[in-house]
């Protein structure tokens, strides 16, 4: 990963240069910021450390993938965990993921290139309670940006619109 920019003023050339040569989906760029390389998203780390960041978004990738959903979506799922109440746990959380790369024999988990080996190491993890919070906050924070609806065919609730009885609840054309 890259940690910090010692030229004052990347390009985007160099920012969209340096994603492909790390193949990361989220890196950081500079002190408190981490960029997506597949798109112009960004955003502004507070509390936690941005290498910590890109690796709670590849994380999520990881954890709930989905080939249709940009990286920005997933940012903003793990958002909520720069927090200065939640700071401490999610270094220390992190510190985990990554000794269990380490003894899978990876860098850091950022580190491991394909998926299977990511995955290995969060299946490694599964049972402790740092992977549980983030896999439940995941739920919430992913599926209830209504951005994202759409890409799975949800409409939204119906209430407002009459309800699901007369929306087509009772259609069976499908059959």
């Amino acid at each position: 990963m890259i940690s910090e920019t010692k030229k004052a003023g990347l390009t985007r050339r160099d920012l969209l240069s340096r994603s492909a040569a790390f193949g990361l989906t989220a890196f950081v760029v500079g002190p408190a910021f981490v960029a997506g390389s597949g798109a112009a998203w960004a955003m502004d780390v507070k509390h936690l450390k941005p290498e910590t960041m890109a690796t709670l978004i590849q994380m999520a990738r990881d954890v709930y993938p989905h080939d249709r959903i940009a990286d920005e979506f997933y940012a903003a799922a793990v958002k909520s965990y720069d927090d200065e109440g939640k700071a401490a746990e999610v270094e220390k959380g992190i510190a985990e993921v990554n000794a269990a790369a380490v003894a899978a024999g990876f860098a850091s988990y950022a580190a491991a290139g394909w998926e299977r080996d990511r995955v290995g190491i969060l299946r490694s993890i599964e049972n402790k309670p740092f992977f549980q919070m983030i896999r439940g906050g995941l739920v919430t924070g992913l599926y209830n940006q209504k951005a994202v609806w759409p890409i799975f065919g949800y409409e939204g609730e119906s209430y407002t619109k009459g309800g699901y009885i007369d929306r087509g609840f009772d259609d069976i054309n499908w059959l």
